[in-house]
């Protein structure tokens, strides 16, 4: 069964740990960066706040990435 991943800035992403999303609570790109590239093979989706997306930027295309959404 695949995880489903929250990812960003704390205050973006916390509530989602209250329906079992993983969350993972990132404070600069470095860390977004190391987290994104080490994403395991279970996660089949990732939630992601505006800034994380925006930070990762065309990281988010390349393959072999799991699907992601950005949070409006």
């Amino acid at each position: 069964m695949s995880r489903i991943v929250a990812l960003g800035e704390a205050e973006g992403v916390k509530a989602f740990a209250m329906v079992g999303v993983d969350v993972v609570a990132v404070s600069d790109a470095a860390a977004l960066s190391r987290t994104w590239a080490g994403l395991r093979d279970d996660v089949g989706l990732v939630i992601l706040t505006r800034s994380a997306a925006q930070m990762l930027g065309r990281s988010l295309h390349e393959a072999g990435h799991p699907l992601w959404a950005v949070m409006p």
